[in-house]
């Protein structure tokens, strides 16, 4: 199964995670992840199942709340956080400029 392929509708991926697909709902809307869409359908892969699970670790295990999960989003680069191949991070525009050399010019 390729992991990074939205294949999962919110039902399914609410039964996988065990979690009520409002939950979902709610993580998408205080921006901790964006599934992809097609039409009014929300599409789940792997890497998103895994970062969810994550998520609520943060929240559940380590007290952290949306907010400050939603911070450390904006300040680390997202294949930091979820796997993510070489050959996805070659196709990013935000990869390559987060690698580029700075010239200064005075």
């Amino acid at each position: 199964m390729i992991i990074d392929k939205p294949i999962f509708t919110i039902g399914t991926a609410s039964n996988i995670l065990n979690l009520h697909p409002r939950t979902l709902r709610i993580y998408e809307k205080e921006g901790l992840f964006k599934p992809e869409r097609k039409g009014a359908w929300r599409y789940y892969s792997m890497n998103d199942l895994n970062w969810i699970k994550c998520i609520r670790k943060m929240i559940h295990e380590r007290g952290i709340n949306t907010g400050a999960i939603r911070n450390l989003l904006e300040h680390m680069a997202c294949w930091n956080i979820v796997d993510c191949p070489l050959d996805k991070r070659e196709m990013c525009t935000a990869y390559h400029a987060s690698h580029m050399d700075t010239k200064w010019v005075s």
